[in-house]
């Protein structure tokens, strides 16, 4: 993922499937080129590089 499209999420209204090493995140914010995240299955937060979130994609 890159910023461009992170900064689309974060701006956008509509729901988006962010992941993290396979597991669903939301982006809390960002920092030069990482994002703090938390996961959705529990209540662990992490620092990550923008470029190693990603979405899934529907159609492969």
């Amino acid at each position: 993922m890159n910023l461009d499209r992170i900064h689309s999420i974060l701006n956008n209204k509509e729901k988006s499937d962010v992941f993290y090493d396979e597991r669903p995140v939301w982006i809390q914010g960002i920092n030069d080129d990482m994002a703090k995240v938390g996961f959705i299955d529990n209540f662990e937060e992490k620092d990550v590089y923008i470029q190693d979130l990603y979405e899934r994609n529907l159609y492969n």
